[in-house]
């Protein structure tokens, strides 16, 4: 049970990889993604959401052409 749940938890983040156009929908993509680990590993929902979202925008400011 451990080892699949780390798996799963690692298949969501990849989902951090798909940027989106806009800021917001960064933003969106990185907290759904960040809300799913989260679920998935019994960390806090609310706390996955801030970090994926901001390591989502984070990522794809800096990155802008890596998502398309």
């Amino acid at each position: 049970m451990f080892k699949k749940t780390w798996i799963l938890a690692g298949l969501l983040c990849t989902g951090l990889a798909a940027c989106g156009d806009t800021l917001g929908e960064q933003a969106v993509l990185g907290g759904a993604a960040g809300v799913g680990a989260a679920a998935v590993t019994g960390g806090s929902v609310g706390s996955g959401a801030l970090v994926g979202a901001a390591g989502n925008v984070a990522y794809c400011q800096a990155n802008p052409g890596a998502c398309r």
